[in-house]
């Protein structure tokens, strides 16, 4: 995957120069058309669907739907991808059915605003906090795949180190400069390129592969026998783990993402970027439907990749995507696919570093600096930009995984989020004390598990010849833990808003403006009308 063994070296780094120029200049034009808190969170609230829509697919179109899921599926086929993309598209349509519409309509700024309205500032706390450790995680893992994307290509005189320094450096500038309006325009840019890139090189994979009937015929992965299932396998359970411990792991690996990525601040800023609710609702209709259609082709790639190098070496399988586009494909489908992986690699990583900033901005810095103007919300706004991405950049160098540490950013709003955030929206008993202790109860209930799990059950699963794979073990018990923890949580919100209704009267759901928010017509079901 060194380009200096690479005869069209120079034209790949031709290509990624280009899209590094456009994205800071993209920044640079983007900064000189905000001047509000509101233009730079959500874009002033004026995208059309085709941006909106772009946008939220590329925000997730990153990293862990590209190199990690081909990485992944070539060594557990289907099975290892069910996280992402099929339960990243899960949760688009869960959140344009069900989330959207009203969030849109209360033009909030930040999810947490949601939860300071309905269950006050304790909650909102929490929120905060909570989502800003998951999005140190979400941009370290795009900082992990950037630093691994240049490596390949630069060899040693690239150091992966090096590398993610590099992309951290970048993406924090031109975030700094533009915001959300210089996000989504260069979302709306690089999908064209990614999308096209992956289904080029899956179609020449294909025709190496042997074609459709080769695919198709007794295809295993690495680690499984069977690698076009998203179900346990007969003998094998899922990932290697059987009974309910198997079902604890597999409804996990649906729920991290496909429940919940719902309440992330990425997702909900970009649908309130939408000029109206139905542009929002449809926007991620149609992202669910244009990420699942592109994001299973990584895995695809990864699965031919194993019938035609079943050997590759283990240490590089990160970069398997990239070997693989300079390998099958003609020179300039390779040049411009790895400057355009390289650029949705920083789509992500913006998102997140944008999304972490707004919600420290919006919701703790006024509990020690109320009452900001909006020219000073802007200001900190940009400067929590620059203390986001120097923060993924030290978590990106210490832990450097990609797919896991991705996937691990949603288990920890899974646990601790999706209970408060979706009882709020729609049982009205819902009150502080259940959020809270749904909150608390969940993410303590989710450590607890991890450590019960890890020691009765990954170690042994992951044990072979007397070697233990504790990298393997730990991730195994951070999932399956995460099953058991949603059901405490969503428990607790039940119980404790019942048994505290005198003491805690439930708030109600209000706007932005502290306005009741209507709640009619409330489900994601618009008529495609006034979109464009």
């Amino acid at each position: 995957m060194n380009l200096g063994n690479y005869e069209y070296g120079g034209l790949v780094l031709t290509g990624i120069a280009l899209f590094f120029g456009v994205r800071l200049a993209i920044g640079y034009w983007a900064a000189r058309r905000v001047s509000s808190a509101a233009d730079y969170i959500v874009a002033g609230r004026r995208l059309p669907l085709y941006i909106a829509a772009a946008s939220i697919m590329a925000t997730w179109f990153g990293a862990e739907a590209l190199m990690g899921a081909s990485s992944q599926a070539y060594q557990y086929g289907l099975q290892g991808v069910v996280f992402d993309p099929f339960g990243a598209a899960l949760c688009l349509l869960i959140s344009g059915a069900f989330f959207i519409r009203l969030m849109r309509r209360a033009r909030y700024l930040t999810v947490v605003d949601f939860f300071e309205k309905r269950y006050g500032r304790t909650m909102s706390l929490f929120g905060s906090l909570t989502q800003l450790v998951t999005y140190f995680a979400w941009t370290a893992a795009q900082i992990v795949a950037g630093g691994h994307v240049l490596h390949g290509l630069f060899g040693d005189r690239m150091p992966p180190l090096a590398g993610m320094i590099t992309v951290g450096v970048i993406v924090t500038l031109y975030t700094t400069m533009g915001g959300m309006l210089a996000d989504t325009l260069l979302d709306f840019i690089q999908m064209f390129f990614t999308a096209g890139g992956i289904t080029v090189i899956f179609f020449y994979v294909l025709k190496a592969c042997g074609g459709w009937s080769a695919l198709l015929s007794d295809t295993p992965a690495q680690h499984v026998s069977q690698a076009f299932t998203l179900l346990p396998i007969a003998g094998e359970g899922f990932l290697g783990y059987s009974g309910w411990i198997g079902g604890c792991y597999w409804f996990a690996a649906w729920a991290s993402l496909g429940l919940g990525s719902i309440a992330c601040q990425d997702l909900m800023q970009r649908s309130m970027s939408a000029r109206n609710e139905a542009t929002a609702v449809w926007g991620s209709y149609s992202a669910a439907a244009l990420y699942l259609f592109f994001g299973v082709m990584s895995p695809l790639v990864g699965v031919m990749m194993y019938k035609l190098h079943p050997h590759f070496p283990v240490e590089q399988l990160d970069g398997l995507l990239v070997a693989t586009a300079l390998k099958y494909t003609p020179p300039v489908v390779a040049a411009v696919f790895v400057a355009a992986l390289s650029s949705a690699l920083m789509s992500t990583s913006d998102s997140s570093i944008l999304a972490g900033a707004s919600v420290v901005t919006e919701n703790i810095l006024p509990w020690w600096r109320p009452g900001l103007s909006d020219r000073q919300k802007l200001l900190w706004t940009r400067i929590m930009v620059v203390v986001n991405g120097t923060m993924s950049i030290v978590i990106a160098v210490a832990i450097a995984t990609i797919y896991r540490l991705a996937t691990i950013s949603w288990a920890i709003l899974l646990v601790g989020l999706f209970a408060p955030f979706a009882f709020g929206m729609y049982w009205k008993k819902a009150n502080a004390a259940g959020a809270v202790a749904a909150f608390l109860g969940g993410f303590l209930a989710w450590l607890a598990g991890f450590f019960y799990f890890y020691h009765a059950e990954t170690q042994a699963a992951n044990t072979v010849e007397g070697a233990l794979n504790l990298e393997d073990a730990v991730w195994d018990a951070v999932y399956i833990s995460c099953t058991p923890a949603l059901l405490i949580s969503v428990a607790l919100m039940i119980a404790v808003s019942l048994l505290t209704q005198r003491n805690h009267p439930p708030l109600p759901l209000t706007d932005v403006d502290g306005q009741p928010l209507p709640l009619e017509k409330r489900l994601g079901c618009l008529p495609p009308k006034g979109l464009v």
